[in-house]
């Protein structure tokens, strides 16, 4: 056995005796300088209905300090309980039962949140990839692929999750603040996110100029806007998540 070959290829020398030939290599991928936050938070979850894959990838992914969770269907997958923090799916594309891509169909079909995927295939062709990165997988790895290739793939995938994670929590906080405004706040930041001075909405709400101002200044003061274009911003975040 060849012992320059990358671990994963090594793992699978027995293997190929009883496979067809598996196609070209994909291009190296980046990673970023959030690489070390999401070693020490990410977990991945492998699926793949082959066990000595599933073998190898996870002692590919533990040896960079990942948390790995194997299974060999998407049915195991989804009975698992979930985890808490960044995480993402390395996914193969054909699967005894329900496929790689017949699962990422049905979530988005049903609206439901899923975490980044890592699709992975023996016998891909490029319709099938362009069909997977357009429902928004974050890559499609031909096998055999390069250790580095799946590492980054993976570290672009717990990336995304992370991201998506913290603009939740924020939305999250946005939404608590939004939840101890008054009626009449609402009302009156409403207006100042429309560009309204403190006269205009108070002629708009019938009230005295004095009690817009002080409206304003505990709609902003509550929602943590120091200015008119961060309540702006604001306002148009939690447009997109619950009308404001």
């Amino acid at each position: 056995m060849d012992a320059r070959l990358p671990a994963y290829v090594r793992a699978f020398q027995i293997h190929f005796f009883y496979s067809a030939p598996f196609p070209t290599m994909t291009a190296p991928h980046h990673a970023s300088t959030a690489y070390p936050q999401v070693l020490a938070q990410g977990t991945v979850h492998i699926v793949d209905d082959d066990e000595l894959m599933r073998k190898a990838l996870t002692s590919l992914l533990e040896s960079i300090d990942l948390q790995v969770r194997a299974f060999g269907s998407v049915e195991d997958f989804q009975r698992a309980p979930k985890v808490i923090g960044p995480a993402c799916l390395v996914l193969d594309v054909r699967l005894r039962g329900q496929s790689g891509l017949a699962f990422q169909k049905s979530a988005m079909q049903k609206g439901q949140p899923h975490m980044p995927i890592v699709f992975m295939s023996g016998h891909a062709d490029i319709a099938m990839s362009v069909k997977a990165m357009k429902a928004g997988a974050v890559d499609f790895l031909a096998k055999p692929f390069r250790d580095q290739d799946m590492i980054d793939a993976v570290i672009a995938a717990l990336e995304r999750d992370m991201q998506q994670l913290e603009t939740e929590q924020s939305l999250r906080g946005l939404r608590r603040s939004w939840d101890t405004l008054t009626a009449r706040e609402r009302e009156v930041l409403r207006h100042v996110v429309a560009g309204m001075m403190n006269k205009q909405i108070a002629a708009a709400m019938g009230i005295a100029e004095i009690t817009a101002k002080i409206y304003r200044g505990h709609a902003m003061r509550k929602m943590n806007a120091r200015t008119v274009v961060e309540a702006v911003q604001i306002l148009r975040a939690l447009g997109e998540a619950r009308a404001a």
